[in-house]
């Protein structure tokens, strides 16, 4: 529907495409709670879906400090501090850009100096066409926390949507599993 001038739009008027659940998002919340941790996130190809996922769980503020959404390639430089040389030499889509963009995503939502515990990143490729020479379905999440950063490799097939909806999961199903193996 589109906007006109002194009409508001209703919730009913907007178009809806329900989001598939994440399950673990609810546990991975209490988890960090828990343990007093906290997360930033930096996404691309997500597009925001991660931290929304994460601030849908009742109690997500005690935890989430924030996220950027680093969609061109220049701002997961100018945000996140990811390699201009890195950038240049191997395009966005990279296992030591999605490590740089989650280190990079601990230290931007510092607060009074200190980095969030966790940071988690995204990026990838989601369609319709191959980017920087990898295909469609290609996907680096990272995940950083005071003691490094490390990257997983997704191949996901699927539709732009289906491959974003499943690289949140996938993302927030392996931080879950490292938060808890960090015991």
């Amino acid at each position: 529907m589109e906007a006109q001038p002194g009409r508001s739009v209703t919730d009913d008027e907007l178009p809806t495409r329900a989001a598939p659940p994440v399950p673990v998002a609810p546990g991975l919340i209490a988890e960090l709670t828990a343990r007093g941790q906290t997360v930033a996130v930096a996404e691309s190809l997500t597009g925001g879906l991660v931290v929304a996922t994460l601030v849908d769980v009742p109690g997500a503020s005690a935890v989430v400090r924030g996220g950027v959404v680093a969609y061109a390639t220049p701002i997961k430089h100018e945000l996140l501090g990811v390699s201009p040389a890195l950038l240049e030499a191997n395009g966005a889509v990279d296992p030591e850009v999605a490590r740089q963009m989650a280190a990079g995503a601990r230290t931007a939502f510092s607060i009074d100096g200190e980095p969030a515990t966790w940071g988690i990143s995204t990026t990838g490729v989601a369609g319709p066409d191959p980017q920087d020479g990898k295909a469609v379905g290609t996907v680096f999440v990272g995940l950083a926390d005071a003691d490094g950063a490390t990257a997983y490799e997704l191949h996901i097939d699927g539709d732009r949507d289906a491959i974003r909806h499943a690289t949140v999961s996938e993302l927030l199903a392996r931080m879950s599993s490292t938060v808890r193996a960090r015991e």
